[in-house]
């Protein structure tokens, strides 16, 4: 049966080339989907997942941290801007700045983020690294509820990735980013079309 909920209106922040962007505003194309992109926050200029947004007709905007007189600031800003889309979710897409706490005040249980390991192993930023040192059989991507921890909060979803012998960081962090890409489109529309409940940590569809 088909969704009666109007689209959710996802904020998308991005630091660099804005290839999970892209998969979400490909997605959002069909009316099924249950959700649209209504504006591209990034903390740099001159980056393509600007330029995809710009493309796609999408409305963009810059807030960097050097623009302010203290992490605190920025962040409040920033907050700011994002509310001004009145988004349902924030999808941080390869943002590689720690939201501070203005920001998740305003958005509680409403930002995801993505990790290229599967939480709670491997945090931090060099988790496909991590997980090849550590001789790990498997990893792969890991969907989260953003909270005041790094790569702590509730997990919406998992994907898995095989460790295989020949694997390097890059070749396992490319396969890694794909079964991101794939679970966070998935997820993000589940998400917006069925709505979610967090109790416990635990992450259930449905409103």
């Amino acid at each position: 049966m088909p969704s009666t909920r109007k689209p959710q209106r996802l904020v998308v922040l991005v630091s660099g080339a804005g290839t999970n962007l892209q998969a979400l505003i490909d997605a959002a194309q069909d009316p099924a989907y249950g959700a649209t992109v209504v504006a591209v926050g990034a903390d740099r200029d001159d980056i393509e997942g600007l330029a995809r947004a710009e493309r796609a007709g999408i409305p963009t905007f810059v807030r960097q941290v050097k623009q302010f007189t203290s992490r605190e600031h920025w962040d409040r800003a920033l907050a700011d801007t994002v509310a001004a889309f009145e988004p349902d979710l924030v999808v941080l897409a390869g943002f590689m700045k720690l939201v501070g706490e203005d920001f998740l005040d305003r958005f509680a249980g409403r930002t995801l983020n993505t990790h290229p390991a599967l939480c709670p192993s491997f945090p931090g930023t060099r988790g496909p690294a991590d997980a090849l040192a550590y001789g790990v059989k498997v990893t792969g991507a890991t969907l989260f509820v953003v909270d005041r921890g790094v790569d702590t909060g509730p997990i919406v979803a998992q994907s898995v990735v095989a460790v295989e012998d020949d694997d390097d960081v890059d070749t396992l962090h490319e396969r890694i980013k794909v079964a991101e890409r794939s679970m966070l489109v998935d997820n993000v529309g589940r998400l917006a079309r069925e709505g979610f409940t967090i109790t416990d940590r635990k992450v259930r569809f449905g409103a």
